[in-house]
């Protein structure tokens, strides 16, 4: 096992990396920008490494920053969590080169299935069903034209590289064509850096489910069961759940579609984790849409259900270790459901909300878990994703799940910034979130559903707001030791 290893990652996730490497007895190197500084992050880790400017190109981007920092701060490997470089095939080769372990697939396996469209040829070549759909980038209007009319609309458009929707749209009829494809293309560039878009026909309120793979670098492959991601806006999943209530229907769909996932990774020459995504119709059958060559956001309502680390097993899998799971050994026990907690208002179209953050009250109790990333005092900056943590709820039925997260949610307050908290408690009410019938277009449903008064989420918001503001304000927790870089790393904070 390694004795140090630098996350190159910010926010809740490192803080979760970090805590994992120390159970493990690892050494941390935390990174971070100037906008970081005072982060959680740094604060647990035993060692800090500052990379520049607020700007991720600056800083969370730049492979030879942080190769530099790895080599500096003596560690033998690099975990990217998820974001930024964690599915960079050349930050994957890099670290190789340097004799770095990257913590993750190797960088082929990422070129393989990091592009969506070379993801769909892998997946055909192994058998499995896909969104009918081009395999080659769009190259001409006209071109986009006469595939939109053979598919029939609507119609999606798809950046091939990147994820979180950006560069997509879509189409429902061959006049907004044009202006969809500049828009896709211009909004992938910025984000990826590769204006390729793809089309695909769109399948109408499909339900959203991934399935967890983990495999070795001795060949062994297996899944983990699948994650409910239906509940999405702006094509971003805000709520996920294992396992789906698809599958108390229809228990059949989980071996069929993990079947599926291991045979398409096995395919790719995939190791560490990663998760096959798909789409699954009316009719039951399931799409093949891309994969994740990394660690999913969602991954605690996987580890809650099934018992396993999945960091764990990634930092021993890139150390060279066998799986010592079957597919016969992965269990699945309870339910778990998590939502996403954003630094954004409600009340004014989710606009980020940054800031300084003068309250927090955060929830706890039995079948909790929450992974955050900041505290009392921390400033919430506008550079990144206005990810604030992750809250989670297990139970032994998926109604007990229900009833620990929402009321976990009344618990957690937070002021000096706003949150979406109360968009959760709302979406947790809901008859037919509770009856399990999702789609991707669950949140428009919800939102059409509301009364024309002013809408429960605005005011749970507001009492939300109210009730944090009446709260004693807690101390920021004090920061941990933190050895050598205590002692002698002060002036790289400061810089």
């Amino acid at each position: 096992m390694f004795a140090k290893v630098l996350v190159s990652n910010r926010g809740e996730i490192a803080v979760r990396l970090i805590r994992a490497l120390r159970e493990l007895g690892i050494a941390s190197v935390a990174v971070y920008s100037d906008a970081d500084r005072a982060s959680l992050a740094v604060g647990l880790a035993d060692e800090a490494a500052y990379l520049g400017p607020s700007p991720s190109s600056e800083s969370y981007l730049r492979i030879d920053k942080i190769l530099e920092a790895a080599r500096r701060h003596g560690a033998e490997a690099i975990h990217p969590g998820y974001g930024f470089l964690s599915e960079n095939a050349e930050f994957a080769e890099a670290c190789a080169a340097s004799g770095i372990v990257f913590i993750g697939p190797p960088p082929e396996a990422i070129r393989k299935m990091g592009s969506k469209i070379s993801a769909r040829r892998v997946a055909i070549a192994a058998g499995a069903a896909v969104v009918p759909g081009t395999e080659e980038p769009i190259e001409s209007l006209g071109q986009a034209k006469k595939i939109a009319l053979s598919l029939g609309y609507p119609v999606l458009l798809k950046a091939s590289a990147g994820g979180g929707g950006k560069g997509m749209r879509r189409v429902d009829r061959e006049e907004d064509l044009d202006s969809a494809l500049r828009e896709a293309s211009s909004e992938a560039l910025r984000a990826f850096r590769n204006g390729e878009i793809y089309i695909e026909k769109l399948v109408i309120e499909p339900r959203h489910i991934e399935i967890q793979v983990l495999g070795d670098r001795h060949g062994n492959l297996i899944h983990l069961g699948e994650r409910e991601c239906s509940i999405q806006r702006r094509h971003q999943k805000v709520v996920e759940e294992c396992p789906s209530p698809a599958m108390l229907r229809y228990p059949e769909l989980r071996a069929q579609m993990g079947e599926a996932a291991v045979r398409i990774a096995r395919h790719a020459g995939y190791c560490n984790a990663g998760t096959m995504e798909f789409l699954v119709d009316a009719n039951r059958n399931f799409y093949f849409l891309e994969m994740n060559t990394r660690l999913q956001v969602e991954h605690p309502v996987t580890e809650l259900v099934t018992g396993l680390d999945l960091v764990e097993w990634q930092l021993r899998i890139a150390a060279g270790e066998r799986l010592t799971l079957s597919q016969e050994d992965v269990k699945w026990s309870g339910w778990a459901i998590e939502c996403r907690i954003y630094a954004e208002d409600p009340g004014n179209r989710f606009l980020p909300s940054p800031g300084k953050i003068t309250h927090l009250g955060e929830p706890s109790g039995p079948g909790l878990r929450l992974d955050s990333g900041v505290y009392p005092g921390f400033t919430v900056p506008l550079d990144y994703d206005p990810l604030l943590a992750k809250l989670a709820a297990w139970g032994p039925s998926r109604e007990r799940a229900i009833a620990r997260l929402d009321r976990a949610l009344a618990e957690y307050s937070i002021a000096g910034i706003r949150a979406n908290t109360a968009l959760f408690r709302e979406i947790l009410a809901d008859a037919e979130f509770r009856e399990g019938r999702l789609s991707t277009a669950f949140l428009e449903g919800l939102f059409a559903r509301r009364e024309p008064r002013e809408s429960n989420l605005e005011m749970e918001a507001a009492a939300a707001l109210a009730t944090a503001a009446s709260m004693p304000r807690r101390p920021a927790p004090a920061r941990e030791a933190r050895s050598e870089w205590l002692a002698a790393g002060r002036e790289e904070m400061l810089r």
